[in-house]
């Protein structure tokens, strides 16, 4: 079975840091692309950060550009995402996901991905 488990959420400051890890089994984690979405209450889930397979291109929304960096290490099927100077609009919910599509291009659309981690609050206070 395919499982993505997230962690590393929590509770921060503003201008703080978080760094979440996604765990992966059940699939070959070299030839998935992985992205990190989120969602915060009242809003639609947005697609943030991706790293493709094969050449590790990543690709980062404007809303985290230069604060937040994804990576991956297919050694341990883990993916990161380093986020940086935290502020209040980056409370949400946190998900890790995964593709066997090529994602050199974009980010993508949730329904491009077809596996899941569970989500991991992340809450930043003022």
């Amino acid at each position: 079975d395919v499982q993505l488990q997230a962690s590393g959420g929590g509770l921060v400051q503003a201008g703080g840091s978080l760094r979440l890890s996604c765990a992966a089994s059940g699939f070959i984690f070299d030839d998935y692309s992985i992205a990190w979405y989120r969602q915060a209450p009242g809003k639609e889930r947005e697609g943030i950060l991706c790293i493709s397979s094969r050449e590790g291109i990543t690709f980062y929304s404007d809303s985290v550009k230069g604060r937040f960096a994804i990576s991956r290490d297919n050694a341990k099927n883990t993916v990161y995402l380093q986020m940086n100077s935290l502020t209040p609009e980056d409370t949400a919910v946190y998900y890790c996901a995964v593709t066997p599509l090529v994602m050199n291009l974009r980010i993508g659309d949730p329904g491009d991905y077809d596996y899941w981690g569970q989500g991991t609050q992340v809450t930043v206070s003022s």
